[in-house]
């Protein structure tokens, strides 16, 4: 599955969250570059990429190797939000209904 995510942080700033929240899943870093992780481990395996986009976001792309709504992809989805919190550290999540 393909995911996405614009940001307010910088790549470099992404990367050093993407590093450490998947390291806590037990997933191992198998490449990098300046701007894309490749991660793999007992939950498959994915491929992050950062780019600049329009002066002041941060494109951040996640691929798995999962088909449907797996436990790697719900994760990715947890990463995302650890990068919400990182751009705004007062907001708070609740309910909509």
């Amino acid at each position: 599955m393909r995911h996405f995510y614009r940001t307010h942080s910088s790549p470099a700033d992404v990367l050093v969250v993407a590093d450490r929240f998947f390291a806590t899943l037990d997933l191992s870093l198998a490449s990098s570059t300046a701007r894309t992780r490749a991660f793999s481990g007992a939950l498959g395996a994915m491929k992050l990429s950062v780019r600049a986009e329009g002066g002041h976001y941060t494109f951040v792309e996640v691929a798995t190797d999962q088909m449907g709504e797996s436990r790697l992809d719900r994760n990715v989805k947890k990463f995302f939000v650890e990068l919400h919190k990182a751009d705004d550290p007062s907001h708070t999540l609740e309910a909509s209904y």
